[in-house]
């Protein structure tokens, strides 16, 4: 319940603060004295968006605070406190706005979003004006009305849960159809790609061991040479090295033998001739290893092309080439997962979906028993509302996939499409809702749609702005004990030009427009009694207020009063005569 608003410097508002208390509310002014600049007001509370044309002129920033009393609303409590905003049976509402663009939110003092403000506030209050009017004339709108009379909101929602678990399960799959689609495409390249390598046989750096061995055999002839020249110059030469080292060798013995100061020692020397020696089998053995084979350059030459081609198509090296035929493996590898996942992905789908399918059919089944209790009472409400001809229709179809199945098609609300028909007059078809209804008509179906789900709402606040457009004369009257009725179970805040509905509220508050030092400002109080009869008067009558005029105000507000008396005394006695029945017989 809104229990209490501030404005500051909002359009020609300078500083406003109203209090509000439970029932039935009524606001009204002459036209232009701002009556609709309070609805914008809580308009912004609720989340729309802000302009830096709703600020007062010569002001730098607006302000707009609303304390809303939410005591017994249990599940937004619970909302409220997850989300760190603190708790208790008090939430405050505040927003600014400022030319220079830094519009702020705040939550019970929390700075929060824009969006967060959005997602609380359709808890706390419904403005049905006459873009509400274009919501109801939305057919897609119906289904959520239907639903919330129904009670399903707790069913769909559980429905919602699983639906969006079976759309997941869809993303999934088609991902993994897709995937499918380019292994098909792919899988052939794959295998190529990967035979290809495999049949090469490629060995981590057989590259530079082929080019070693090609540098051997184009040069077979000259390494011989110079193999063999270095084996006779070492061994086998008339002046081989080792020949003379021998002979040296001796010689030193014999001097050693004579003198043995001489520092040189064949000892030292002996390992140098084993060396020598052993230098000169090893040449010997690879002159006689060296073969020049054409045949096998020829060989060597094909491998290192092979192997070069091999490097340019996948990845430069031969490192590369190996991890490629890894990643292909593995590739060619996982497409038959995925084959295998599709199955698995497939069977879960089809699962989720059958149980989808029974809620949703269970939805159905409530949706249409539910359809005859909304028409029925609808048809009660808009009767009692001068309307007694009309016929009211909630039509629940289930549209069929169009495949040949014969297959409902599921949505995230079940597999229904909702739509209000009315017909407004005898003989005429029942039509769509937004093709038939005039201005007057359909504020009186809001109306009276508003009365059916009073009792299943759950937002604390209704506000009703132009509710008697296109209506006056006896039913206005009716509209006004209809929002009494509303009232019982809501807070009701109603803007309205017509004294039959103003008659009826339970708190009377008046906008007035003044100018004072050249600057026009919006006032609102809540009236006494005896202004009350005042401001009735001047809405029956004009400008100029009549004795006449006064007294029909005081009798008209004596009338309201009786009504919500005697109905309050039916309902004592347990009357089910119900006040819409009443007004039929009178």
């Amino acid at each position: 319940m809104l229990t209490d608003l501030k404005i500051k410097n909002f359009a020609i508002i300078d500083e406003l603060h109203v209090s509000f208390g439970p029932g039935l509310s009524v606001i009204t002014g002459e036209t232009g004295a701002g009556k609709s600049i309070v609805i914008g007001a809580i308009s912004l509370l609720l989340g729309d968006r802000a302009s830096a044309e709703q600020i007062r002129t010569s002001e730098d920033s607006a302000e707009v605070e609303a304390l809303f009393d939410i005591s017994g609303q249990e599940a937004l409590k619970k909302r409220i406190e997850e989300m760190g905003l603190g708790s208790g049976d008090e939430l405050v509402v505040r927003r600014t706005v400022s030319r220079s663009g830094k519009n702020r939110v705040y939550i019970n003092g929390s700075l929060a979003t824009l969006s967060l403000l959005a997602s609380l506030s359709g808890s706390l209050v419904n403005i049905c004006s006459q873009h509400e009017h274009q919501a109801i004339l939305d057919a897609d709108s119906h289904i959520d009305i239907l639903d919330e009379f129904a009670g399903l909101l707790d069913r769909r929602f559980e429905y919602e849960s699983l639906y969006g678990e079976y759309r997941g399960l869809g993303a999934r799959l088609a991902e993994l159809q897709a995937l499918r689609k380019k292994k098909v495409e792919r899988e052939d390249l794959v295998r190529y790609q990967l035979r290809e390598i495999q049949e090469a046989g490629v060995k981590p750096g057989e590259d530079k061991a082929l080019l070693e061995e090609k540098a051997v055999l184009s040069n077979a002839q000259r390494l011989m040479e110079y193999a063999a020249r270095s084996y006779e110059v070492l061994y086998e030469g008339e002046k081989s090295v080792l020949g003379g080292l021998k002979l040296a060798l001796q010689d030193i013995r014999e001097i050693k033998g004579i003198d043995s100061s001489l520092r040189v020692s064949p000892e030292e020397l002996d390992p140098l001739f084993f060396l020598l020696e052993d230098a000169a089998v090893a040449l010997r053995e690879y002159a006689g290893r060296v073969v020049f084979d054409p045949q096998r350059l020829s060989e060597v030459d094909e491998r290192l092309a092979l192997l070069a081609g091999l490097k340019r198509k996948y990845g430069g090296s031969l490192d590369a080439v190996l991890r490629t035929g890894e990643a292909l493996e593995s590739e060619l590898g996982g497409m038959s997962v995925v084959e295998e996942e599709i199955s698995v992905v497939e069977k879960q789908a089809s699962a989720l979906k059958e149980r989808l399918l029974e809620q949703a059919r269970g939805l159905t089944e409530e949706r249409r028993r539910a359809a005859g209790e909304l028409k029925a009472a609808v048809e009660r409400e808009i009767a009692s509302l001068r309307m007694a001809e009309a016929r009211f229709e909630a039509l629940v179809s289930t549209p069929s996939a169009g495949d040949g199945s014969g297959e409902a098609v599921l949505t995230a609300k079940g597999q229904d499409c909702v739509e209000f028909y009315i017909s407004t007059n005898v003989g005429e078809d029942l039509k769509p809702l937004n093709r038939v209804a005039s201005g007057g008509e359909l504020s009186r179906i809001i109306l009276a749609l508003k009365k059916v789900l009073a009792k299943t709402g759950s937002v604390g606040t209704i506000v009703f702005d132009e509710v008697d457009s296109g209506i006056g004369g006896a039913v206005a009257e009716v509209v006004g004990e209809k929002l009494k009725e509303v009232a019982e179970h809501h807070q009701v805040v109603c803007i309205t030009h017509l004294p039959q509905i103003a008659s009826f509220g339970g708190s009377h508050y008046l906008v007035a427009k003044s100018v004072s030092g050249a600057r026009t400002n919006s006032r609102v109080r809540r009236l006494s009694e005896s202004e009350r009869i005042e401001e009735v008067a001047r809405m029956l009558g004009g400008v100029d207020v009549t004795e006449k005029a006064s007294e029909h105000a005081r009798e008209m507000l004596k009338k309201a009063k009786r009504a919500k008396s005697d109905e309050a005394v039916g309902r004592k006695r347990g009357s089910r005569r119900g006040l819409s029945r009443g007004i039929e017989e009178c």
